[in-house]
């Protein structure tokens, strides 16, 4: 497969973390390209948020390399050097390993669209800066599971 058909890939809304950490990504809205077009080893995400969508919660990769790219409109990476903000046409990279919390809040009057790059590994866990949350390996594509950081159940 070559061409990936944008408006048949099923959209997914929200996030699935648990409550109430879930509140600031429940309008976003992620098509997974890679997944759709069979990809094993690298994951590639057409991502959508509406104003006040967050792409996830500031977070951190043991594993996976990410990138971003900004499609649309306008968003405030934040990461724990600060805030900044991304246009259409600006990227963004975090290497994986790296202890840098980021994610990206849309705080403008409009929708900003995002492709997120990144690459698979079964090994992969991270951790939430802001919040006491960290998420376990996803072997072969599975779920993987939020737990607090002392490694209780969230």
């Amino acid at each position: 497969m070559a061409k990936i058909d944008l408006a048949a890939v099923p959209e997914q809304r929200g996030a699935r973390y648990p409550a109430p950490y879930d509140a600031p990504c429940k309008e976003r809205r992620v098509r997974r390209l890679g997944d759709a077009a069979g990809l094993t080893r690298l994951g590639a995400s057409h991502i959508r948020l509406p104003p006040g969508a967050w792409s996830s919660q500031r977070h951190w990769h043991s594993h996976e390399d990410e990138f971003i790219v900004v499609l649309e409109g306008e968003v405030v990476l934040v990461t724990d050097a600060g805030e900044e903000i991304l246009r259409a046409g600006d990227c963004a990279a975090f290497k994986a390993g790296v202890r840098d919390g980021h994610c990206a809040q849309n705080r403008s009057a409009r929708d900003a669209v995002l492709l997120a790059l990144s690459n698979h590994s079964d090994e992969d866990f991270g951790e939430y800066s802001d919040i006491d949350l960290k998420f376990t390996p996803q072997p072969h594509g599975a779920p993987g599971e939020f737990l607090r950081k002392d490694g209780s159940r969230a």
